[in-house]
């Protein structure tokens, strides 16, 4: 539970919490610096921050993740091989409810989490791939390694997964959707994923 908890507030700190100076940074790490600071400025917006807002506000907020996170791919490696076995419209409902999970596991985190600041600390090239490093330090002081695997979509760069403290964000669903599938089905997978949304 501690780990989830450490994984979760790493994640939402270095997403959207004030940076400092790091390595040189490339086209990648440019691109992620600039959707922290859209998202800073979304959160900070004085005018959203009635609660009456709430929804105009996280929406706001999807809408920059969106174009960051590559959800069909990071769905499609948390389910694996499962993941062919599926119906186009299958698919399509599981990009959108995993998309949903993260969301509502640190959407809370991102609005009332606190950090001192994320530094980039560098960046690894492969043609079109790319692993961002990130140090987010945590309250009260506690340091946590961040890495975004990246790749190249266009003129986009967009993320595939993050690395926290070496384990994946996806490689760790993907055990978890395993694991339901392989004790009871695909469609217990998915009422379960309901159930915690609800």
């Amino acid at each position: 539970m501690r780990n989830r908890f450490v994984i979760g507030s790493a994640l939402v700190a270095s997403l959207v919490l004030g940076t400092t100076a790091g390595a040189a940074a490339g086209p990648a790490t440019e691109q992620l610096k600039s959707e922290i600071a859209r998202v800073i400025a979304t959160i900070e917006n004085p005018s959203l921050q009635p609660e009456s807002r709430t929804a105009e506000r996280r929406q706001a907020i999807r809408t920059i993740t969106d174009g960051i996170f590559d959800w069909p791919e990071m769905a499609r490696q948390a389910l694996g091989r499962h993941w062919e076995e599926r119906t186009a419209a299958e698919q399509a409902e599981f990009v959108a409810l995993f998309r949903d999970l993260l969301e509502r596991a640190y959407i809370g985190k991102i609005e009332r989490y606190g950090a001192e600041n994320v530094a980039y600390v560098g960046e690894a090239t492969d043609d079109d791939a790319a692993m961002v490093r990130t140090r987010v330090t945590l309250r009260p002081g506690q340091e946590v390694m961040v890495d975004y695997r990246m790749a190249r979509q266009g003129a986009r760069w967009m993320i595939h997964d993050v690395v926290i403290e070496s384990v994946s964000l996806v490689a760790n669903y993907r055990t978890q959707f395993e694991g339901v599938i392989k004790t009871s089905s695909y469609r217990d997978l998915i009422k379960k994923i309901r159930t915690r949304l609800s």
